[in-house]
């Protein structure tokens, strides 16, 4: 009965339902993309290499703390290339390996070849041998640069599988001089393919001899990330608590100086990143939580009037021997009903949205089981909390001036 007076008020149903489905759609989505992109990150996305922490002059999210913030960080000495190397100097023989790694965000690197471009957004990268385990980047064929490339500032290069198969589709780049940014470089090696993270390619890279890249693109404004990576699990803390006393004495500070220098770790870069999330999804909830109460209001407004409209059915109805608790059960499972199809619509809305998202992003898509329990707990909550006055009315209507309403 509760079904079949639903479907005589077909419009004003769906209109009530699609405020529920908005509300679960918002949270349902937001919570689809950033558990995806969270285990994406606990499932191999590791911006730095196995047992290896970064030294670097700006903490990994600089941007969420505002101007001055910023302007702290920026105003901040660089670490210098003469600082990297005392440091290493300190750290020889209780670190696996050592890496320097200088970004050319500045530049607007295209690669060129007989002719052939790639487009002006590659990531240019002064460093050493260091780099592939330091960033878990993995040497496809050729050669890793090496310390003479470093000592000798080599012209050499090894380049992203997204270069090779731009400029080189038919042949190996190997031995074959291209120009970047400007300059030109023999090529010496070709990285793995390692995919995207966040929709940026992580192929379109090239890394240089950081002597070589520091002369052709300058080093007064440059600062240089140091990467170290521990020889196990086991020596990992003894490694880091020395590194940070090397480093401090690299950057020349006395023992009452706080360090000015940022450290993290894979843990530190998915702590930031689910602190983010968390804010995200903290605003989402809010959001939906009052679109939610707003369609709650608008379930009970509408079931007032479906009580006024049919005190005439509930008079006949209790007439005949209905009992009160048949009336409020009826009128319950009408704003239950509403409420439930509003969900289970908005669950499945807002799971496509926030895959459709990940797959934009490029990571794994998922389905958040405790978000869509979750979502129909709260939605049956909304039917049976708003829905129970209504109902109450509806049950408390005495028969015989329900009989002479109308």
């Amino acid at each position: 009965m509760a079904l079949t007076s639903l479907g005589t008020n077909k419009l004003r149903s769906a209109l009530t339902m699609i405020g529920i489905t908005i509300g679960v759609f918002s949270v349902i989505s937001v919570m689809t993309a950033i558990g995806a992109l969270q285990n994406s990150i606990e499932n191999g996305i590791s911006f730095l290499g196995s047992n290896i922490f970064q030294f670097a002059k700006f903490p990994v999210n600089i941007d969420a703390g505002g101007g001055e913030v910023k302007k702290k960080y920026q105003n901040r000495r660089n670490i210098t290339y003469q600082q990297a190397q005392h440091y290493a100097k300190l750290m020889d023989g209780y670190a696996r390996e050592i890496c320097f790694k200088s970004f050319g965000r500045d530049l607007k690197a295209q690669a060129v070849y007989n002719g052939v471009k790639t487009t002006p957004s590659l990531q240019v990268v002064g460093t050493n041998r260091g780099f592939l385990a330091a960033n878990a980047f993995t040497l496809g064929y050729g050669r890793n640069l090496n310390e003479e490339d470093v000592d000798l500032s080599r012209s050499v290069i090894v380049i992203g599988k997204a270069i090779e198969k731009r400029l080189f589709p038919h042949e190996t780049p190997i031995g074959k001089v291209i120009r970047v940014a400007g300059h030109t470089y023999t090529v010496v090696g070709v990285l793995a393919e390692k995919g995207t993270a966040f929709g940026q390619s992580q192929d379109d890279m090239c890394i240089m001899p950081i002597t070589r890249f520091f002369e052709n693109y300058g080093e007064a404004k440059r600062t240089i990330n140091i990467a170290s990576q521990s020889f196990s699990t086991d020596t990992y803390n003894r490694t880091f608590d020395r590194a940070v006393g090397a480093m401090r004495i690299a950057r020349g500070l006395r023992a009452t100086d706080p360090n000015d220098f940022e450290i993290y770790t894979n843990d530190s870069l998915k702590s930031a990143f689910v602190n983010v999330a968390g804010i995200v999804s903290i605003g989402a909830f809010v959001i939906s939580f009052i679109a939610l109460v707003a369609a709650g209001i608008g379930i009970m407004n509408i079931m007032l009037v479906s009580v006024t409209e049919r005190t005439k059915e509930i008079g006949v109805r209790k007439s005949i021997g209905a009992r009160s608790r048949d009336i409020l059960r009826q009128f319950l499972a009408e704003a239950v009903f509403i409420s439930e199809a509003g969900g289970i619509l908005g669950i499945l809305l807002g799971v496509l949205g926030g895959d459709l998202l990940a797959m934009w992003l490029k990571v794994d898509v998922i389905f958040p089981y405790g978000w869509a329990v979750a979502g129909l707990i709260v939605c049956s909550a909304i039917g049976i909390g708003f829905g129970f006055y209504p109902a109450y009315r509806a049950a408390a209507l005495d028969p015989i001036e329900a009989l002479r309403y109308e």
